[in-house]
């Protein structure tokens, strides 16, 4: 099927926006049906192979043999380094057999597919539907005319995983592995023959007495409308209906594309902003009726707030922001992207309540819907971007590109966090007529919002609002337009691991705290977004030789590197007293012994005791940092030693003592520690939690040589996701216990060679049943 055409036919739904919030694992379906919609989840009872087999899209074909797997899912499991691409370039086949309700019948039945690795061909009852190309966006597909109401369907789908020179972001080098399979939820929409097929809610005057609320209602007409209908939306604080508005729908004739009804609410009264430290959301609320019944109903949640970039910076709300953020990719070891939503939202509770960001980059693709509902509720802002990396392909691959444009927005375009939209493929070259046609795309679909273009050359042309800017030089170049974000710096001119020599590990922290200091020292810098968050997976023509980037500020499993100290240090002591060094406690790691120490902390004083003797008084560096708020702390040890012994760290804030912090001379493993993000889980296959090991000294500091191999034992309805037995790295790791599909405990047991067991229980309480 022609794509063009393969838009119009499915109403160019986007997977995500007309499911409500809550759809996936709220009330059973029944609860839905006086709205006329129904969102039936489709990730259990999958039926997997390695190998499309003939016959397999049948609808009769056996498919016994075929592995039961639960969607989130990965095309093959892997180690967390040292693999080779090729061993998910494949194309596997997944079948679904499904009975559809009886309130069904008269309705349009759409699948919506929110990620599937690279391209997929679908088929329903051994109808070909068409082949989708592109792993980072949702797409749909009909299934209405080709299905069996009263009988079984079988859903088939051939994933084909390799990196296909035809598909964003394929045709040349990437630096960054794209993982296989049906990585991100599925679900069927039953749907009126008319329908709500988006909402996008516009604030506006936000900053005034006055606020107000303009609501672009899309409504897909399938069949002949010969009744005019009723739009009603409402705007909702929690229970309570701050304002309303209705608007008539005229009869309509069948039309590939929605109509647009525009709906102004207004006398809203004092409403909340959304911000960093109050993230206030609202709900809208749309009805589509007939008289007084129930056509179709869908729900959205949004925030007030005013966001825009400025000559003089980023302003939210009226207030100059520096943005202090971080590049984030969304994979993760052993399972690639197929990560359910609450590992999602983990990665941002770290950027914002861990590494204190204010704002992400989707660096290089629109990422998981659970990633960017997180960053709504918390706070953290968004630079979200279309697939692609350096390489721009012929027409029909741009028509894509262009394409997931508008497949970004239309999922996205209600989400608070999001202030800029990335519409150029990342560190390309300049191709007017092609961004052009992203930009114009872009401001047509959402007026709200900046664009931005991510590049390496300052003397690229300027298409967008706003000038995103690569710069991994020091100093940085000086900002050349007068709205300027700096996008990727440090990154791949400095890899780290956490096992690396003191040296190296101080001088990364200083890395990104002097690129900091340099943003902070003109306002038409807006800010940085650093390269990057967590180490990530590659190919082998980069990293470091075992298929890993070690450019994060964390390591693959999301525990600290010394340069996260540096990002945790920069927020106010009264969200949270820092004090973190970028070194490990030892005498003789450092080139010609340990003398220069450096600590990053939001106190401004500190006081350092070794073997219990006070050997210095130090305030922030302002010599070398004269910009930041929270200069890094530098003390020339070289002198200071009377003997060696534990260390001592107190920080003050205006003479007063507010943390302190010990770490162990005497150079030996003493604990070793579970660390689970979650105990709790839902079983419903696919619901999964990080759980970290640490082996540390006897004040619960990382001892980063400790190497041993850690086995684990589980009982009960769980999987573990990770090695077995886990070699250590830099002292720590993790694994990811994945509920299964029955509720009980479960009981994790970590074993350590010296240092003996640890364990940790999870309750895994009962999941909504799939009804279909």
């Amino acid at each position: 099927m022609d794509r063009r055409n393969f838009l119009k036919t499915t109403g160019t739904f986007i997977a995500g926006a007309t499911i409500a919030r809550s759809a996936l694992a709220s009330a059973r379906p029944e609860s839905n049906l006086p709205q006329g919609r129904i969102i039936l989840p489709l990730n259990r009872n999958w039926r997997y192979s390695p190998s499309v087999v003939e016959g397999s899209h049948g609808r009769d074909f056996d498919d016994a043999g075929f592995e039961r797997v639960v969607i989130p899912h990965t095309n093959v499991r892997l180690p967390w380094h040292s693999f080779d691409e090729k061993s998910y370039e494949f194309v596997s086949c997944y079948r679904r057999r499904f009975k559809l309700p009886p309130e069904a019948r008269g309705h349009r039945v759409f699948v919506d597919f929110e990620g599937v690795m690279t391209a997929s061909t679908v088929w329903i009852n051994g109808t070909r539907l068409g082949e989708y190309k592109g792993g980072y966006t949702p797409f749909s597909f009909d299934l209405t005319p080709h299905l069996d109401f009263d009988g079984e369907n079988v859903l088939a789908v051939d994933v084909d995983s390799s990196e296909r020179p035809d598909i964003p972001p394929f045709g040349y080098q990437i630096d960054y592995l794209t993982f296989g399979g049906i990585y991100r939820e599925v679900s069927v929409r039953i749907v009126p023959p008319t329908f709500i097929e988006n909402v996008f809610a516009k604030p506006k005057d936000v900053m005034t007495a006055h606020p107000s609320l303009d609501i672009d209602c899309f409504i897909q007409h399938l069949d002949p409308a010969k009744d005019s209908l009723m739009l009603e939306v409402d705007l909702r604080q929690g229970d309570r209906v701050l304002a309303k508005g209705t608007q008539r729908v005229p009869p309509s004739p069948p039309a590939a594309d929605p109509a647009v009804h525009a709906i102004h609410l207004e006398n809203l009264g004092a409403v909340k902003l959304w911000d960093l430290a109050n993230p206030n959301l609202y709900t809208v609320h749309v009805r589509l009726l007939r008289g007084a019944q129930p056509v179709d109903e869908v729900s959205r949640t949004i925030g007030f707030r005013e966001a825009r970039f400025t000559d003089h910076g980023f302003e939210l709300n009226g207030k100059v922001i520096k943005l202090r953020g971080l590049d984030r990719h969304q994979t993760f070891p052993f399972v690639g992207q197929a990560m359910p939503g609450r590992a999602q939202r983990r990665d941002a509770q770290i950027l914002r309540n861990q590494l204190k960001c204010n704002i992400v980059r989707t660096s290089h693709y629109p990422q998981s819907r659970h990633f960017l509902d997180a960053c709504d509720e918390i706070g953290l802002l968004v630079l979200e971007e279309i697939p692609g990396w350096q390489h721009i392909g012929d027409e029909p691959w741009k028509l894509i590109s262009i394409d997931n444009v508008s497949r970004m927005l239309r999922r996205d375009w209600n989400h608070p966090s999001i202030i800029l939209w990335g519409v150029r493929i990342n560190e390309s070259k300049d191709d007017h007529d092609f961004y052009l046609r992203t930009n114009a795309l872009a401001h047509k679909l959402d007026p709200t919002r900046q664009t931005g273009g991510i590049r390496y050359f300052q003397e690229s042309e300027f298409l967008e609002d706003v000038f995103t800017m690569n710069d991994f030089g020091f100093p940085l170049k000086p900002p050349n337009h007068p709205r300027y974000l700096n996008t990727e710096f440090v990154g791949h001119t400095y890899p780290t691991k956490t096992i690396d020599q003191v040296e190296r590990l101080t001088e990364h922290t200083l890395r990104h705290a002097r690129i900091h200091d340099q943003l902070a020292s003109n306002p038409q810098y807006a800010g940085g977004i650093a390269w990057c968050a967590f180490d990530y997976n590659t190919h082998g023509d980069f990293g470091s030789g075992d298929r890993i980037c070690y450019h994060g500020v964390t390591d693959i499993f999301r525990e600290p590197k010394p340069a996260a100290g540096f990002y945790k240090s920069q927020c106010d002591p009264g969200e949270e007293v820092v004090l973190e060094p970028a070194f490990h406690w030892a005498r003789g790691d450092a080139s010609i012994g340990f003398s220069n120490a450096v600590v990053c902390s939001n106190c401004d004083h500190l006081k350092l005791y070794i073997a219990d003797v006070l050997v210095a008084d130090v305030d922030p560096d302002r010599k070398n940092f004269p910009h930041l708020r929270y200069a890094p702390f530098v003390v020339e040890l070289g002198e200071l030693f009377h003997k060696w012994g534990d260390l001592r760290l107190e920080g003050y804030i205006q003479g007063k003592q507010v943390i302190v912090k010990h770490y162990s001379g005497k150079g030996v493993d003493q604990k070793f520690r579970l660390l689970p993000d979650d105990t709790g889980l839902i079983a419903d296959g696919a619901d999964a939690t990080r759980v970290v090991f640490r082996v540390t000294d006897e004040f619960d500091a990382i001892r980063p040589l400790a190497n041993d191999a850690i086995k684990f034992e589980l009982q009960g309805p769980a999987e573990l996701v990770g090695d077995n037995p886990f070699a250590l790295v830099g002292g720590t790791g993790a694994v990811w216990v994945r509920a299964k599909e029955q509720a009980g405990t479960v009981r994790l047991t970590a074993t350590h060679p010296v240092l003996g067991k640890q364990q940790v229980e999870f309750e895994i309480g009962p999941a909504v049943p799939e009804a279909v």
